[in-house]
């Protein structure tokens, strides 16, 4: 029986940014069924097409040239292998529900005001690489047109922004049509140097700073894996796209190779990425550039596109339409995935939300302020502090679909609307703040050398303790606060407060209002005082 209306209808009258779902591209939201239009080969392509982004080739030299090649090579299978079984968990559920790594987020084990310090580690994940790929951009332009950084920062800003606002109707056009071109420039160069250079790859196997000695060293790894462990965040960003995945079909082949190529697939290429720039820093030296500048993606293909041609302005031009090309790509998605971390994150804060381009706007904005301050001067230390951070979230949410979820120690069902969840999951914020604090004790040193420089394994590893061993004393209760309401047809169903249709999946019987409610009206009330 539906319980007697106790709060006054008002109809909320949303902005015609937020109405325009292509604008809003359901930020907050279930992505309906009806919007997932494009065919999965298409989907996975527009995924795939920000695996141009060439901070994996500065990330590849910068570790090569510290920590030399045997320990730089090791901690690139390592790490990519780990990324790659920590994202296929993610992306299934995502793309099976339809939903982005936020709303996801809050239903495994984080719960719903829990999820919104996810967010903000999400976002932030999206600002420091959009200002790490647009400083590399704008060291491009400086290098091409004498463009001053400082100009060039604003230049590869404000660019991206007109190529995010209509979502990925624009974006998913932008990565295929640009595809093709990318593919070549990226291949060609490599090509003329295996044919040119004999000693190119002796070179490279051969490459260790006097630093970590000859051989491998378990303290010089552990720091090369800590800078690389920073990536695994970008495993939102995939899944921000992978939610407009047509319906999952048991049978479908399509589907399961979309999802695993453009899912957790992305770290295969992106593994390749780090070694070409590994193998291109230390071909820089060869050609006389200096150390600090080896692992500087402009020089470094400035160096490989001179195998092509005798002419150094050509090869001015190839570097900077490759450079430009690969950094637009990335940064659509960097300023896309930030608009929707931003909407979730707010949202919950100030029960608002103006639209997602507003917060595409504030994210930019905030990437630009890193550039000016100099992000790129700093990679390594932001990118190891950031990841023992990033493992701890996304560890304690794979925990909980690999080892809760089949164990029975959490429901079935994965419930990401407010009206059926706790705000605070102790499962997934106790853990994620237990691996946390443990792993930055190791970064300390605390623990001794070892344990500082394989900080980032032990904050992962933690998760996969914390996470079953607190869902196993609360048996799971603070999952779902309510059971959601089955409602009978599937058709689409009128929110009670906005007066828009939105289907099943996104909607909850309200008993604040005596109505159904969709899942933003929903999350932005604070008039019902959590009635449910």
């Amino acid at each position: 029986m539906n319980a007697q209306q106790k709060v006054f209808r008002v109809r909320r009258n949303y902005n015609r940014w937020v109405a325009n779902q292509t604008l809003e591209d359901y930020a907050l939201r279930f992505t309906a069924n009806s919007a997932r239009k494009w065919s999965a080969m298409q989907v996975a392509l527009t995924a795939l097409g920000a695996i141009s982004f060439l901070a994996l080739e500065a990330i590849g030299g910068a570790i090569t040239l510290s920590y030399g090649f045997t320990n730089a090579v090791t901690a690139v299978a390592v790490v990519g292998t780990i990324i790659f079984l920590t994202g296929l968990p993610i992306c299934y559920h995502a793309a099976k529900q339809g939903i982005d790594i936020d709303l996801l987020t809050r239903g495994a084990g984080f719960g719903y005001i829990g999820s919104t310090i996810t967010s903000l580690i999400y976002a932030s994940f999206t600002f420091i690489f959009f200002a790490l790929e647009a400083a590399i951009l704008s060291l491009a332009l400086e290098l091409i047109l004498n463009i001053p950084l400082s100009i060039g920062y604003l230049i590869s800003a404000l660019l991206v922004i007109p190529l995010v606002t209509h979502g990925i109707t624009l974006i998913s056009r932008f990565q295929i049509w640009t595809q093709p071109l990318w593919i070549v420039l990226q291949i060609l160069p490599l090509a003329c140097i295996a044919l040119k250079s004999d000693e190119a790859i002796s070179l490279w196997t051969g490459y260790n700073p006097t630093a970590t000695g000859p051989d491998f060293n378990l303290i010089a790894f552990g720091a090369a894996s800590a800078v690389l462990f920073s990536l695994i965040a970008q495993i939102g960003e995939q899944v921000d796209f992978l939610r407009f995945l047509p319906q999952k079909n048991k049978s479908s082949r399509s589907w399961w190779l979309a999802m695993l190529t453009a899912g957790p697939g992305w770290i295969i290429i992106g593994s390749g990425k780090i070694l070409i720039g590994s193998f291109l820093a230390v071909l820089a030296l060869k050609h006389g550039i200096a150390d600090d500048e080896a692992s500087d993606p402009n020089r470094m293909y400035l160096t490989a596109f001179s195998y092509m041609n005798q002419s150094p302005q050509f090869t001015l031009l190839l570097t900077g339409v490759f450079v430009i090309l690969s950094q637009l790509k990335i940064n659509v998605t960097n300023a896309y995935a930030g608009s929707i971390a931003w909407s979730n994150f707010f949202s919950r804060l100030t029960q608002n939300h103006p639209g997602r381009v507003v917060w595409l706007v504030f994210n930019v904005a905030i990437a630009l302020m890193l550039m000016e301050l100099g992000i790129y001067r700093v990679l390594k230390e932001i990118l190891g502090v950031y990841a023992i951070i990033a493992l701890a979230w996304v560890g304690s949410m794979v925990a909980d679909l690999v080892i809760n979820k089949p164990l029975g120690l959490r429901p079935q069902t994965m419930e990401f609307k407010r009206a059926h969840l706790y705000d605070i999951n102790p499962v997934g914020v106790g853990s994620m703040f237990v691996a946390s604090v443990t792993g930055f004790m190791a970064h300390a040193g605390l623990f001794g050398d070892i344990p500082r420089a394989l900080s980032s394994f032990i904050a992962l590893g933690s998760t996969f303790v914390c996470a079953p061993l607190i869902a196993w004393l609360t048996q799971g209760r603070y999952y779902i606060a309510r059971e959601p309401t089955v409602f009978p047809s599937r058709a689409e169903i009128s929110c009670c407060i906005c007066e828009h249709h939105f289907e099943p999946e996104d909607m909850s019987h309200c008993p604040a209002y005596a109505g159904p409610i969709c899942s933003l009206c929903c999350s932005l009330d604070s008039r019902c005082h959590d009635m449910c």
